[in-house]
C-alpha cells in the first residue's frame, strides 16, 4: 500500500478491526483474572534482568491468547508483542503492537492496576486499539475518527486549563538506575506546581485516565510501542494532545511522550523542557 494508508482506511474496515483489538484484549484479561492471586512466586514469577522487570505465567498465557484472536482475523499482519517479539510479514503496512499484562509488577504484588492493551499502527502511526482492565471491568476502545469510550460509552479529555489546577500522572523506567536520562527532577518539580502526580504503572491505563478525564496530562520516557500504541490513539479521539516533549510530532519509536487535554499542552511542555536534571551520580551508591 502507498505512504498515505492510514488516510485511506474506511470506517467500516477501522470498526472491524476495532472488534478484533476488543476481543483480543478481553481475551488477555480473562487470563489475568485466572490467575490473580495466584502466581507461585518461586516458579511463575521470573526477573528479565533488571530489577523490578518482571514476567510471569500470565503474562505469557495472556500474550498467547491475544496472538490466537489475531492470527485467526488477521493473519497477513505484523505483529510486535511484549514477550515473544515481531512476527508475521516483513514491511507490512500493518503492526499490531501488543502489552498482554502491562504493570506486571503491579500485578505480581496483587496491586490492582494492571490491563491487556492491543493496539495497530498504520504505517507507524497509531490507528485503533482496545485496553481492557479486568480488575475494574473497564475496556477502553477507540479508532482513528471513530471516537473514544468506555464501556461501550463516549467520553472525552478533561477541561482543566490550567497546569496549577492538573492532576499528572507519569512513570519511572526500568533503566532509572542506570541512567541519568530519568524524570526525577521533572516529578518533583511538578508535584509542587501541580494539585499532584501520580505514578501508576502501567502506561496504557495513565493514558487511559487522560483520556476519560481523570488525570489531565501525563508524560514518560523508555516506552515500548506496545506500552503506548492503543492508548495514543485513545487519547488523541477524546479531544486530547500527544506530542514529544517539545510539541514537536511524536515519534513512536523514542519512547518519550507528552500527553495533555490539550488545554495545559502548552505549559506542561514549556515546564518539561524549562527542568535542569539531577547532578551526576553513581548509579551504584544507591543499590
Amino acid at each position: 500500500m502507498s505512504a498515505d494508508t492510514s488516510a485511506n482506511l474506511s470506517p467500516d474496515r477501522l470498526q472491524t478491526w476495532l472488534e478484533v483489538a476488543t476481543e483480543a484484549a478481553l481475551a488477555g484479561g480473562a487470563v489475568l483474572k485466572k490467575y490473580w492471586g495466584k502466581l507461585d512466586r518461586a516458579n511463575q514469577i521470573e526477573s528479565k534482568g533488571r530489577l523490578g522487570d518482571l514476567v510471569t505465567v500470565a503474562d505469557k498465557e495472556a500474550e498467547a491468547a491475544v496472538l490466537d484472536v489475531l492470527r485467526r482475523h488477521v493473519p497477513d499482519h505484523a505483529i510486535l508483542a511484549e514477550e515473544s517479539g515481531a512476527s508475521g510479514i516483513d514491511g507490512s503496512d500493518f503492526l499490531w503492537a501488543i502489552d498482554p499484562l502491562d504493570g506486571t509488577t503491579n500485578y505480581a504484588h496483587q496491586y490492582p492496576f494492571s490491563a491487556t492493551s492491543v493496539g495497530l499502527l498504520v504505517n507507524g502511526v497509531p490507528t485503533l486499539g482496545a485496553i481492557y482492565d479486568p480488575f475494574h471491568d473497564e475496556l477502553f476502545r477507540a479508532a482513528q475518527g471513530l471516537g473514544a469510550s468506555r464501556n461501550r460509552q463516549p467520553i472525552q479529555v478533561s477541561s482543566c486549563d490550567r497546569l496549577s489546577d492538573s492532576l499528572l500522572v507519569t512513570g519511572f523506567a526500568y533503566d532509572r538506575r542506570e541512567t541519568l536520562d530519568t524524570n526525577y527532577a521533572e516529578f518533583c518539580h511538578l508535584t509542587h506546581c501541580t494539585q499532584g502526580v501520580r505514578r501508576g504503572g502501567a502506561a496504557s491505563l495513565d493514558l487511559a485516565y487522560v483520556a476519560c478525564g481523570r488525570l489531565d496530562g501525563y508524560w514518560e520516557r523508555g516506552l515500548s510501542p506496545w506500552d503506548i500504541a492503543a492508548g495514543i490513539i485513545l487519547v488523541q479521539e477524546a479531544g486530547g494532545r500527544v506530542t514529544a516533549y517539545d510539541q514537536s510530532p511524536l515519534v513512536v519509536k523514542t519512547g518519550r511522550l507528552l500527553v495533555t487535554n490539550g488545554r495545559i499542552h502548552e505549559e506542561l511542555s514549556a515546564a518539561l523542557v524549562a527542568i535542569e536534571p539531577l547532578p551526576q551520580f553513581d548509579p551504584a551508591t544507591l543499590v
